[in-house]
């Protein structure tokens, strides 16, 4: 059963989210997310696409499924899925709940998502499951900081920023090896806050 409660709250953020995110946290990410997206192969997995704010990202030609929990923003992403020079389906799913056989995608690809999951590692582990084995995740993601002040100011903000959406102070990398990957390499993009992680599936 999908986590109405997450799904809420990302439906009433669904209104104002391009408003918030669409100008300048996207310009300023565009080029790295532009380079990661640009190895896309296989059938690709993208889980929490909202509003398809970065499928502008995404290379042409792909065959790509778009998941998100929430209804209303898969409803602002479906004109922009419409007008992707590929193969674009979009579908209301909870990471934790996914309905797709194992082994079905070759990659997946997150921006901005396990800052949100509430289970970040059972998310990611559902993640492992429907990824064949050796497939890539890819990932472009903020996680809190190592270093003095940024993890002091972050666990202090952390809390008032959970009930809006996102948690600030996750160690996204370490939630993935939790998970089973294989973490092959993490590229530092703004200090050590905002990342790329590329992971590898196992094998068996």
């Amino acid at each position: 059963m999908s986590d109405l409660a997450t799904q809420k709250k990302w439906d009433s953020a669904a209104a104002l989210f391009d408003l918030i995110g669409g100008f300048g946290p996207e310009k300023r990410w565009r080029p790295h997310k532009r380079r990661l997206f640009s190895r896309m192969e296989g059938k690709v997995l993208f889980l929490a696409v909202g509003t398809g704010l970065d499928i502008s990202c995404f290379p042409p030609g792909q065959d790509i499924t778009g998941i998100d929990i929430s209804p209303k923003m898969l409803a602002k992403a479906k004109p922009r899925a419409d007008a992707y020079a590929g193969s674009m389906t979009l579908r209301p799913m909870d990471v934790h709940e996914m309905d797709f056989a194992d082994h079905a995608f070759d990659q997946a690809y997150t921006s901005c998502t396990f800052c949100s999951v509430p289970d970040p590692v059972r998310g990611l582990t559902a993640l492992r499951r429907v990824l064949k084995p050796g497939g890539a995740l890819r990932m472009f993601e903020h996680t809190g900081s190592r270093y003095f002040p940024f993890r002091p100011m972050l666990d202090l903000m952390n809390p008032l920023l959970r009930t809006l959406g996102p948690e600030i102070n996750r160690d996204t990398a370490a939630n993935v090896r939790a998970a089973g990957f294989h973490v092959d390499r993490v590229t530092n993009i703004f200090l050590d806050v905002v990342k790329t992680i590329e992971a590898t599936a196992p094998l068996r």
